[in-house]
């Protein structure tokens, strides 16, 4: 069982920069390593991803230029470096792992989930 756990998830202004962490136990390489959000009264939507079939990495349109997905394979953790926040960044933000090599920008694809970083951005 894949465990995985969010960090650096905080309350920020209008342009600042975070970065956030997500530790996965185990051993098991998976093929989809992405990064989801909520806001409040929202469903989850797809923020950026990583599929290690082709090496592709893709980008909603409302974070691209601004969000980068990358990975630390020794250390089995998957970052996602935040720069010139929005309020409309505003949400919890959920990392997630899947077996699956399609489907990239689906929540049905990724099997394993953390339990969330809170990440506000104020005006």
């Amino acid at each position: 069982q894949v465990q995985l756990v969010e960090s650096g998830g905080g309350l920020v202004q209008t342009g600042d920069s975070l970065r956030l962490s997500c530790a996965a136990s185990g051993r098991t390489f998976t093929n989809l390593m992405g990064w989801f959000r909520q806001a409040p009264g929202t469903e989850r939507e797809f923020v950026a991803a990583i599929n290690w079939s082709g090496f592709t990495t893709d980008y909603a349109d409302s974070v691209k230029g601004r969000f980068t997905i990358s990975t630390d394979n020794d250390k089995n953790t998957m970052y996602l470096q935040m720069n010139s926040l929005k309020p409309e960044d505003t949400g919890v933000y959920y990392c997630a792992t899947g077996v699956g090599r399609v489907g990239i920008r689906q929540v049905s694809r990724y099997d394993y989930w953390g339990q969330g970083t809170q990440v506000t951005v104020s005006s």
